[in-house]
């Protein structure tokens, strides 16, 4: 178990791991995207506020996987969605029953994720060309972190909280 600070200390100095790494944020981007079209085709009806941040929110990710596959065929890698199991998702998929719980698992897994873009974005040390895409993305992060609970509810945040939890174990990560 370890913290983003710790994590990215050890990423940033191993090429092998910060290039699965990007990769795993690149799948990330792109599959987040797609999970929020589906969030908001399955719970919010066309022409309302939540319809339309969902909308923004899912546009801002897709261009948040093209920047990073940017960054990942800089490096001459594959810009590609590889293929491997979601430690995360599926351990909290299945708390989303309505608009409000979904939005309580978007703004948890936002939270965990702007933890490591804020030690990435911190970083003086960062490889230049990552600290500037992050530092681009964090503001649009911390948006969705926001959007997202606006969306939900205390009730929802509170009931989908053990999930979250048990996906964060998964990762391998601590507060």
């Amino acid at each position: 178990m370890t913290n983003s600070k710790s994590w990215w200390a050890a990423i940033k100095l191993d090429t092998h791991r910060l290039y699965a790494w990007l990769h795993d944020q690149y799948r990330g981007e792109v599959t987040a995207a797609g999970r929020i079209d589906g969030l908001r085709d399955r719970f919010a009806a066309p022409g309302t506020r939540a319809h339309r941040i969902l909308t923004v929110i899912a546009a801002q990710e897709r261009t948040h996987a093209a920047w990073v596959g940017a960054l990942l065929a800089a490096r001459g890698l594959a810009v590609a969605v590889q293929d491997k199991p979601d430690r995360y998702w599926r351990r909290v998929l299945p708390a989303i029953t309505d608009l409000a719980t979904g939005a309580a698992i978007g703004a948890h897994a936002e939270r965990m994720r702007l933890e490591r873009i804020e030690a990435i974005a911190a970083d003086p040390d960062a490889p230049a060309d990552i600290h500037a895409v992050f530092a681009r993305i964090l503001p649009e992060e911390r948006f969705h972190a926001r959007a997202f609970a606006e969306l939900s509810t205390g009730e929802a945040l509170a009931r989908t909280s053990s999930a979250h939890r048990a996906g964060r174990s998964a990762l391998g990560l601590v507060a």
